[in-house]
């Protein structure tokens, strides 16, 4: 486990820098693993003082109940602070457009409410739970990564990172993304929540669950994705390895019950962590695409 502390060791280093950095910076939290991981290291970083950071989760109105549940008693366990941006108010608002049809989902939606929430908070740097290892797009991010007046990401106008030297400076109306997690793998994360015992939402252990099979994955089969008349909702042993939008988390047939097994899991597969994402696989350039524009 020598690997894993100097992770942590790095990790909390990058969100030390961070408050000392930026005035007003937050937590980018989904509910998913990565997140809950960049929590607990923050938790850790600044302990016994209170997380100095705010919770801000993008609620797309399609999340899970059980990611729900878990983020309300983690605010509660930590007395931490928590902002919550709504999807469904961006639409209400003419914001954003909701999509229709069979593949309507609201993930790429959640951009345009991140933004407005960065902006009418003043946030100067948001912490987010992305690594390298998990799409390539992911790959050419820096630990601190610039966001223009817009918000909009550049990845050819990135600055250099030398020996953990980090350049927080910005003009009025940019803000960075911090991504204290850059360097680690997914094993690296579920070891690590091993050896911390870390709490999860009891999705990303094995369940029974109403789903149906899509495009080469299992979704849920539940009211906001909308079903061809000829796919079958069956009960399936599944679990989560990712978790977002209900519309686009793929689920993985499975029989992992604790951290052991999905540790085992992982390290047998052949598929990666994002391979059930859909919103993934609407054009080769789906991630970087979205990130240009400001998403997560």
């Amino acid at each position: 486990m020598t690997h894993l502390n100097e992770l942590e060791a790095e990790s909390i280093y990058i969100l030390r820098e961070t408050a000392a950095q930026f005035q007003r910076p937050a937590i980018l939290f989904s509910g998913g693993k990565d997140s809950i991981v960049v929590t607990h290291l923050a938790y850790k970083a600044f302990y016994p003082a209170k997380l100095p950071f705010p919770l801000v989760h993008i609620d797309t109105g399609h999340n899970f109940k059980e990611t729900i549940e878990y983020r309300d008693n983690l605010v509660k366990r930590l007395g931490a602070d928590l902002i919550v941006g709504s999807v469904q108010e961006s639409i209400d608002k003419g914001r954003v457009k909701e999509e229709t049809g069979y593949n309507a989902s609201r993930n790429a939606l959640q951009t345009t409410t991140l933004l407005d929430t960065i902006e009418s908070n003043k946030f100067d740097a948001c912490i987010g739970g992305a690594r390298r290892d998990e799409e390539k797009a992911r790959a050419k991010e820096r630990i601190f990564s610039h966001r223009d007046e817009f918000g909009q990401w550049n990845p050819k106008n990135q600055r250099p990172e030398l020996w953990n030297i980090f350049n927080g400076k910005k003009n009025q109306g940019e803000h960075f993304r911090i991504f204290p997690i850059s360097n680690w793998t997914e094993m690296d994360v579920w070891q690590y929540i091993y050896k911390e015992k870390i709490e999860l939402p009891s999705l990303y252990y094995t369940h029974t669950r109403k789903c149906f099979y899509r495009d080469g994955q299992w979704l849920a089969a539940e009211p906001c994705i909308k079903r061809r008349p000829e796919e079958e909702v069956v009960e399936k042993q599944v679990r989560c390895r990712t978790i977002g939008d209900i519309t686009c988390t793929g689920l993985t047939l499975s029989a992992a019950h604790t951290i052991e097994d999905i540790i085992a899991e992982t390290a047998a597969t052949r598929v990666t962590e994002r391979g059930g994402r859909a919103d993934d696989k609407r054009s080769e350039t789906a991630m970087e695409d979205r990130k240009i524009n400001g998403y997560f």
